[in-house]
């Protein structure tokens, strides 16, 4: 029989309690280490995600923006492109009303009435005339103008644009305007001529004045007259006259003489008529 130490056997024991002990402690410091590994790599992982996410979000912001400027780009054009497109037979036309009668207005002239017509002067209703253009009745005042010798129709729901002879006050108030001195711009002729036209198409009784007032020269041979301002002169001094005449009810001869002495036009030949009428003529003449 073999002896056995107690020693020994004491010694094996605690061997074998302190290696499993070791052993134990080891693999929990591994299972620890693992987890921490684990648990870094799914912080890493969940930042790769984090960061994908707001790369995603860029690009998506990248593209809605790109998409916005298409879409605005395409609507522009697609606006342009309807602007510039001819309308198919297919498609739906709108819808045009035909007006079969004019508006109603009342007269406010009558047959034989003097009307100043601002393009052409003064003319004379002769008649109310009804006519059908394009399928619309249309009331019609017809004038007619003596010196033109020529006929014009004016719709009576455009009768605003004429306008009725001139008063008494008004014709006063002409005379003073030729006798005052002119007032002539040192502008090009050329606007100056415009502002004149303009001033004699209106028919206002005041400006026709201001133009014949301007334009006049008077017995003054020294000064040059283009043609363009003897003409504007005499288209206005005519459209003056004939209104005159019409308002004082006197001859022609007559109403030329009051403008010219307004004007001091033919100053000459006047002394020369008077010069070689009698007396009593001329204090007639000096009475009216």
């Amino acid at each position: 029989m073999k002896k056995i130490s107690l020693i020994n056997t004491l010694k094996k024991t605690f061997k074998s309690k302190n290696s499993t002990s070791k052993k134990k402690s080891i693999k929990k410091k591994t299972k620890l280490i693992n987890k921490i590994k684990k648990g870094k790599t799914v912080i890493k992982a969940k930042k790769t995600k984090v960061l994908a996410k707001a790369k995603k979000l860029k690009i998506q912001k990248k593209v809605v923006k790109t998409n916005s400027t298409k879409i605005e780009k395409k609507d522009n054009s697609e606006v342009n492109s309807n602007l510039l497109r001819i309308p198919k037979n297919n498609e739906q036309k709108p819808e045009i009303k035909k007006v079969k009668k004019q508006n109603t207005e009342k007269k406010e002239y009558k047959i034989k009435d003097y009307v100043v017509y601002p393009k052409h002067g003064v003319g004379q209703i002769t008649e109310f005339k009804k006519m059908n253009i394009g399928g619309i009745d249309i009331e019609t005042y017809v004038l007619k103008f003596e010196k033109d010798k020529a006929n014009g129709m004016v719709p009576v729901n455009k009768q605003s644009h004429l306008r009725p002879l001139a008063t008494i006050n008004q014709v006063n108030k002409c005379i003073s305007i030729l006798k005052s001195k002119p007032k002539i711009k040192r502008s090009m002729w050329s606007r100056r001529a415009q502002e004149y036209e303009a001033k004699i198409s209106s028919g206002k009784i005041y400006e026709l004045a201001e133009v014949v007032r301007d334009l006049n020269k008077g017995d003054d041979l020294m000064v040059d007259q283009s043609y363009s301002e003897r003409q504007l002169f005499e288209k206005a001094y005519d459209r003056i006259l004939t209104e005159f005449q019409i308002i004082l009810n006197i001859s022609l001869e007559d109403t030329q003489k009051k403008l010219d002495k307004a004007l001091k036009r033919n100053l000459e030949k006047q002394i020369q008529k008077i010069e070689t009428k009698p007396s009593e003529e001329i204090s007639e003449e000096i009475a009216k």
